[in-house]
């Protein structure tokens, strides 16, 4: 059964309705804070940028300071009640870091998923065994990650893809992250294999960027990215940056608008899916 909408998503999204609300009362944040009694600007600045999980009675008040009509004001309760993390997102999501829980909530309230991936298989699709040499390679520079709950916790996320009403995938990899470079070949065989598989199911599609085919304009992104949408077309749509120590979360309209323009042209450039799968397979028997 698909989970409910992502907390993340949902304090995003209530961040930015208050923020509409405020401006279109004509108040600062300063002026806010002090009516509520608040000590500093920065809680309410954490409030409307989605990064903290907000208190259902701060909402109620900054509802009353924006004088909110009742219709409207239910449907802001409703979504500060999602926007907290309940019990419920931990226990499904399992044994997980705050990195890959993050992803997780995405992934399992998306309708869309789009990962650009310039060397490495994309987390949704990697075998257990290719994921457990990446989550050991990164322990060099984090000596603290716990490989096997790493593990755990990526095929966790596997889930998302197998559920009753999955969201649709696309996985657009440059040629580099489909060849073996450091890893054994029986564990890459089977990663092929694997990728074989899962383009086989209906919501899946897997698009190879083949060495030396350059997107139009020359663009081609270095940096991983991914490209969520929502059920709810209210929802902010959210791009994901992937950064060695941590990951940039964009929610901004100009901001995604720019990253899906991206993979249009990547989309343009890579080879249509039936010829993927194709090279995929030869790489398995080659």
């Amino acid at each position: 059964m698909p989970l409910p909408t992502s907390p993340v998503i949902r304090r995003a999204r209530l961040g930015a309705e208050l923020r509409q609300l405020r401006r279109r009362e004509a108040l600062t944040l300063e002026q806010v804070c002090d009516r509520l009694g608040w000590a500093s600007t920065s809680k309410l600045s954490r409030i409307e940028l989605g990064q903290s999980r907000p208190d259902l009675a701060d909402v109620l008040d900054l509802l009353d300071v924006y004088q909110v009509p009742p219709p409207q004001r239910d449907a802001l309760i409703v979504i500060a009640r999602d926007a907290a993390t309940s019990r419920s997102w931990f226990k499904a999501l399992g044994e997980m870091g705050e990195r890959q829980r993050t992803y997780a909530e995405l992934e399992a309230g998306a309708a869309s998923i789009v990962d650009w991936q310039p060397a490495v298989v994309p987390g949704l699709l990697q075998t257990p065994a290719y994921a457990r040499l990446r989550i050991t390679a990164g322990r060099l520079l984090d000596p603290g990650i716990d490989v096997e709950a790493d593990v755990r916790a990526r095929l966790t996320r596997h889930e998302v893809l197998r559920r009753a009403e999955p969201p649709r995938y696309t996985a657009l990899l440059a040629e580099p992250a489909c060849e073996p470079a450091d890893v054994p070949e029986e564990v890459w065989r089977k990663q092929l294999r694997h990728l074989v598989d899962l383009a086989g199911l209906p919501h899946v599609t897997i698009r190879l960027l083949p060495r030396g085919v350059v997107p139009r304009g020359g663009v081609q992104p270095l940096t991983p990215y991914s490209c969520y949408s929502f059920p709810d077309p209210a929802d902010p749509r959210t791009v994901m940056l992937e950064a060695l120590t941590t990951d940039v979360r964009l929610v901004a309209a100009t901001d995604v608008d720019r990253y899906e323009r991206l993979t249009g042209w990547l989309l343009e450039a890579a080879l249509p899916a039936e010829e993927t799968v194709a090279a995929l397979a030869r790489r398995v028997g080659d």
